[in-house]
């Protein structure tokens, strides 16, 4: 086979990839588009990394292109929709960086907690400041860890081997696993609040988009923030302003919105807040391990084996998959809705099938069942890494199969718990003709609902005016009403509406509809991609 890569990686990889017998080919100086696409005739593999647009024109003159290996983890620069159309793998290498990335946090915390940029400056600049440098010790002070995922994970083993106090946020981890590291799993404003040193390791989403600012910042007090994650998770300017005026006493990052970090930016005025230019994964070692196993998975994609980092690729054989495939966004849009209707942390995912979907292999629904639960705070969480994640977060997975659906052909239901026994929400879909998705049940009412980008979920009490309450709320704050769908379970009893919309529904409209005493629930849904209007409505 032959193999092109257009990026530098460690020569550790492309060892690999020649030991094996393969012909690898060296282009640095390739800038995309036409030359790129004339490079590709006859290359089977192409490692990348940031510096290379893989794009839709590039991929449809890849005529024998197999897989695009990402010597790294994110893949903005390839087109992994028009890949998948071309039959095309898309892997990246995520795991390769992790302990450089945990050990970079743990230098910022000490490099924070002790002033050291600061005092090397001036001493450099002969000024010998003792007196103006007073530490604080690590020692029996608390760790906030927003995010326990891989790096989070390995902060907090490092981190407690230093003698400090764990606690930590994360809505998609048990408290088993969360006590298997020594971490005291608590609730978001607590985290923050009882931390003196707070280290984020979220992935960037709309959800997490200045998830730290002015409020949160107020509630660290006088700690320390670190951020080698995501550039974007905590409010810059909010920060630097904490930080010169109090109350916090300093904060180092290593990650910022914009990239590379603009002179005008505020934190690059503030003595007591540390930047570093985003050398998280700027180890040898890394490098290493992320040229090493990019390599592997070219390798494992030649050979027809699995390849672990796929972001694109069904394991499925290929007669099933399209009965199957319907069944994946269904799937996945089902978890999506029953996570975000628990609003509790996830510790238990049951996946159950019912009916004609039972006799088929259902391993990939089942991954994108758990894609969907998963997806609001893991970062490219897909239906390959998903198992893994669960795995990672001691959530409890269980699938189970019957060949009778009731009223349907066939029904796939995802309950998700919160692992007290009692707490569980499930979401049952099916498809209609011409594959169409309905959601047919949350929990104990039947509905008959379009998944939709925006989504109102509404429990109520089933009295006159309640449905028309909501619609002027909605019609005050200028939110169209794309669909709605009503269920109840008896007469004046409780009753559940879901409203598809055509925008995003802020927390203060929510608050404006619970404070009604009809309403005993409202919750927002999103759903990525699904916002375009069916013609059906």
């Amino acid at each position: 086979m032959r193999i092109l890569v257009t990026d530098p990686i460690d020569d550790a990889g492309l060892e690999t990839l020649r030991e094996a017998g393969h012909e690898v080919e060296i282009d640095y100086d390739l800038d995309g588009g036409p030359a790129l696409v004339e490079a590709l005739a006859g290359v089977h593999g192409l490692i990348v990394r940031s510096g290379t647009e893989v794009t839709r024109e590039v991929l449809d003159g890849a005529a024998d292109l197999m897989i695009v290996g990402r010597a790294g983890i994110g893949v903005d620069n390839i087109d992994i929709d028009a890949a998948t159309e071309h039959g095309v793998i898309v892997a990246n290498a995520p795991e390769g960086n992790v302990r450089a990335a945990a050990e970079h946090t743990v230098a910022m915390t000490f490099a924070a907690a002790r002033s050291i940029p600061q005092a090397h400056t001036r001493l450099k600049a002969g000024d010998w400041a003792k007196s103006d440098f007073l530490g604080t010790e690590v020692n029996n002070k608390t760790l906030g860890i927003v995010g326990l995922g891989r790096v989070g994970q390995e902060v907090a083993k490092r981190l407690n081997n230093l003698g400090m106090d764990l606690v930590a946020y994360d809505p998609y981890i048990s408290e088993d696993r969360a006590e298997q590291i020594g971490a005291d799993l608590v609730e978001f404003e607590a985290c923050i609040e009882r931390a003196d040193f707070l280290t984020v390791h979220t992935p960037l989403t709309p959800e997490t988009e200045d998830l730290i600012s002015h409020d949160e910042l107020e509630l660290l007090g006088e700690g320390y923030l670190i951020n080698c994650a995501r550039g974007g998770v905590v409010d810059e300017a909010a920060l630097a302003e904490a930080v010169e005026t109090g109350p916090l006493k300093g904060a180092a990052l290593d990650v910022f919105a914009e990239e590379p970090i603009s002179p005008e930016n505020p934190l690059l005025d503030v003595e007591d807040v540390i930047v570093t230019p985003h050398l998280g994964a700027s180890t040898e070692a890394a490098q290493e391990n992320v040229a090493t196993s990019t390599a592997e998975q070219v390798l494992a994609a030649f050979n027809d084996e699995p390849v672990l980092n796929a972001l694109n690729a069904p394991s499925i054989d290929k007669s099933a998959f399209p009965r199957v495939r319907p069944y994946i966004e269904l799937a996945e849009t089902a978890g999506r809705i029953a996570a975000q209707l628990l609003d509790k942390r996830v510790e238990s995912v049951d996946i159950r099938y019912a009916g004609e979907i039972a006799e088929e292999e259902v391993d990939l629904v089942t991954a994108s069942a758990l894609k969907g639960v998963f997806s609001p705070l893991e970062w490219q969480v897909n239906a390959v890494n998903a198992p893994q994640v669960a795995e990672d977060r001691g959530v409890d997975v269980t699938e189970t199969k019957s060949h009778q659906a009731e009223n349907f052909r066939s029904v796939v239901t995802v309950t998700v718990g919160n692992g007290d026994g009692e707490t569980e929400l499930g979401v049952s879909g099916t498809l209609f003709a011409d594959d169409d998705p309905r959601i047919v049940r949350i929990d104990d009412y039947r509905v008959d609902a379009i998944p939709h980008g925006h989504m109102l979920v509404a429990r109520n009490y089933d009295e006159p005016g309640t449905i028309g309450f909501i619609g002027t709320v909605l019609g005050e704050n200028g939110i169209n009403i794309a669909g709605m769908f009503n269920a109840r379970e008896a007469i004046g009893g409780e009753a559940i509406t879901v409203y598809d919309l055509d925008e995003e529904v802020g927390e203060e409209l929510l608050a404006q509809l619970e404070d009604d005493e009809r309403i005993i629930e409202a919750r927002y849904i999103t759903l990525d991609g699904a916002d375009t209007v069916r013609t059906s409505l």
